[in-house]
């Protein structure tokens, strides 16, 4: 008996799946989130309304599919970033990996941005919806700082990827008010901050600097743990 069919059917629904999301983002992108219905998602892709709803509970779910897809796609693209040993041109390879993936979809990054701003919203980066994204960014991040030449605390190696990607969301945030062409402002901003970084992630060695860091640290795992 052959097993091709479950096989073809998955490749299938995958196809559908893919088709369903991408027809969502042409059309967030001519008319809207808000005004964009799950109706003319389904038309748009050639499937029915209960085929659309059967793969997506709703634009929300579309939003963290394409959250996702983006994600996949920043973490091929970075994959030579680590090909250095060097924490600043790491982190610097990283963070414009990123832009050069999520470059196409500028025009509409503010629409989704008013959407994630409000905390109580699953589309929210820091919402549990937005966890599997979150946590393949961070590693991301985690990865830059794993193996690098930056020698640092082992307290303070342990959080530095959760605060780099806080500041990777900071970047987002300019990025999605950028109107500069291809976010030059952006890019720009990268270049300065990545050094700025590495310098005063290496000074947390100094004797004066690390206590210092250490109250700061504490500072955060207090919060987490609130």
């Amino acid at each position: 008996m052959s097993d091709k069919g479950p096989a073809r059917r998955s490749a299938k629904a995958e196809q559908t799946r893919a088709a369903i999301v991408g027809a969502a983002l042409d059309l967030f992108k001519a008319g809207g989130y808000d005004a964009t219905t799950m109706r003319a998602i389904a038309d748009q892709a050639g499937v029915s309304l209960g085929s659309a709803y059967y793969y997506f509970a709703g634009k929300e779910e579309l939003v963290q599919a394409f959250y996702d897809q983006l994600q996949t796609a920043h973490a091929a693209a970075a994959g030579s970033a680590y090909d250095s040993t060097e924490f600043a041109e790491r982190l610097r390879r990283v963070m414009e990996s990123f832009l050069d993936v999520a470059e196409p979809f500028h025009e509409f990054g503010g629409q989704f941005f008013r959407n994630a701003a409000d905390p109580r919203s699953p589309l929210s980066p820091f919402s549990p919806e937005s966890a599997p994204a979150r946590e393949a960014s961070t590693e991301l991040f985690r990865r830059a700082v794993e193996g690098s030449d930056l020698k640092v605390a082992p307290a303070l190696r342990a959080e530095l990827p959760d605060l780099l990607w806080l500041l990777h969301m900071g970047v987002v945030l300019f990025w999605v008010y950028d109107d500069s062409p291809g976010q030059r402002r952006t890019r720009t901003l990268v270049a300065g901050v990545v050094p700025l970084v590495d310098r005063s992630v290496r000074l947390t060695r100094l004797p004066l600097v690390r206590g210092l860091v250490d109250d700061a640290l504490g500072v955060v795992r207090q919060l987490r743990g609130a």
